[in-house]
């Protein structure tokens, strides 16, 4: 062992270095979104969740031109397991993660979505949350309150529904009105619809209204139409 004492950094060079580190972040924070991809991987879900690993792929190359994404997977299934992922910015890692996942058995946690999401939100902003399901099982009171929560903290949630269900579809409603979001059902196993939806998030959470407003496809339409309500 060295009996030389370590050298301890000077005022001046970690104000240096702070400065840098902030100016990283802030540049990094001027260019990427920051969007939650939650899906429902209860034992239902399989089907839709294999065409999602599919087509997540079409939300970065969406926004390449606009800035980057960083999308953090959230999902759950089982009867109390509820997951999220480190963040990621490449297409490639983020299907890594989903294609390692089965879905099962359980029932929906769309309230610890939507508190998680708040929660991400208070430490970095997130510019927005996607949640893809077909099922709702939670007191809807709780999910409201936990909407409107989430909505203070500036988080829009984009709702997508599966199916038909009406309870369903009341549900994702009411949960982005009080987030400023949007509602849209899409058919089952119509991935062309989903992956549209999920590309106009992306461009929304990266580059906002006017960005959004660039596009012309039906899912981008469709969102634009709620959010400017």
């Amino acid at each position: 062992m060295s009996d030389k004492s370590p050298t301890v950094p000077s005022s001046t060079e970690i104000d240096t270095f702070l400065g840098k580190m902030q100016g990283r972040a802030a540049r990094t924070t001027a260019v990427s979104g920051r969007l939650i991809f939650s899906l429902d991987a209860t034992a239902s879900r399989q089907p839709a969740w294999d065409a999602a690993c599919q087509i997540q792929a079409e939300m970065f190359r969406e926004v390449a031109t606009i800035g980057g994404l960083s999308v953090q997977l959230v999902y759950y299934r089982g009867l109390a397991e509820c997951r999220s992922s480190r963040w990621v910015t490449q297409p490639e890692h983020l299907s890594g993660l989903m294609e390692r996942i089965d879905c099962r058995m359980g029932h929906t946690q769309i309230g610890k979505v939507l508190t998680h999401a708040r929660r991400e939100s208070e430490l970095l902003r997130v510019q927005a949350l996607v949640f893809v399901g077909d099922a709702m099982e939670e007191n809807l009171d709780d999910l409201a309150h936990d909407a409107a929560a989430l909505g203070k903290v500036g988080v829009p949630a984009f709702m997508f529904q599966e199916g038909t269900d009406l309870r369903v579809e009341v549900a994702f409603q009411e949960i982005a009105q009080l987030t400023k979001g949007a509602y849209c059902r899409f058919d089952p196993g119509a991935a062309r619809q989903l992956a549209e939806l999920l590309k106009a998030v992306a461009v929304y959470a990266t580059g906002g209204l006017t960005a959004l407003a660039g596009r012309k496809d039906a899912g981008a339409v469709r969102l634009l139409s709620q959010l400017r309500s």
